[in-house]
């Protein structure tokens, strides 16, 4: 069941313009012409921002996510009509055979059992051609992401069309081990109605992410700083053997 931020109308329609910064997105953009991929997963697809980035510059791209109302989102914009686009969880994939599979921002972390963690990557290797790679990022927990998950350090306001101004910030609500739940809240200034949505992630060691692939049957091929945010954030590159 996705979260209510990406699955609740009203606020999958302002998650863009409150996280406008998707520098992410160029450094994967980047991986996917380093290996030449002229088919790309992207699991957790969201509101589509980077498939349609994709298919602008012609790949064959499959957005997968699934919340309703994030695809709704993706359908509606520009260069949407190139993008092969399921509603699906990431255990749920059909028949594919694609060059690499992406799982962008927090995609990798809502997994939050072993078991879940596992079939998604199952499922991920199965999309793959024989040699295909799967690439994702996951925070450092060693960094502590979460201590600035409180009002004065994710404080976000965007006019949007349509809605007006919108304040949001997120809070922790509990830390349990490598597990950090937090509650986002959304204010919509027009009519004074406020909304929030549920989140838990799990912070990963990356030995145990590493240990993971491996099981999974993938070869873990590289393993990078993210350039775009230095020191707090590890990419993972595995490959479906040949």
């Amino acid at each position: 069941m996705a979260d209510a931020l990406f699955e609740e109308p009203r606020l999958a329609g302002v998650y863009d313009p409150l996280d406008p910064d998707r520098d992410d997105l160029v450094v994967y953009a980047a991986i996917v012409a380093e290996f030449g991929a002229r088919s790309v997963l992207d699991i957790g697809c969201g509101t589509g921002t980077f498939a349609c980035l994709l298919a602008g510059r012609g790949v064959d791209v499959i957005g997968v996510d699934p919340a309703a109302a994030s695809l709704d989102v993706a359908r509606a914009k520009p260069g949407a009509g190139r993008v092969r686009w399921l509603r699906c969880d990431a255990a749920g994939l059909p028949p594919l055979q694609v060059d690499l599979a992406t799982m962008t921002g927090n995609v990798a972390q809502v997994f939050i059992t072993d078991a879940e963690w596992d079939a998604a990557l199952r499922s991920a290797r199965a999309a793959l051609r024989p040699g295909g790679r799967l690439v994702f990022e996951t925070r450092d927990p060693a960094v502590q992401a979460w201590r600035q998950w409180n009002r004065a350090g994710s404080l976000s306001r965007a006019v949007v069309p349509g809605a007006g101004a919108v304040e949001s910030w997120s809070e922790v609500t509990d830390i349990r081990g490598d597990l950090v739940s937090f509650r986002s809240i959304f204010t919509f200034e027009a009519d004074s109605v406020t909304l929030t949505s549920e989140s838990t992630l799990r912070f990963r060691q990356r030995d145990e992410a590493a240990d993971s692939l491996m099981a999974a049957g993938f070869i873990v091929d590289d393993l990078r700083d993210a350039p775009d945010r230095p020191g707090r954030e590890l990419v993972f590159v595995a490959r479906r053997p040949g």
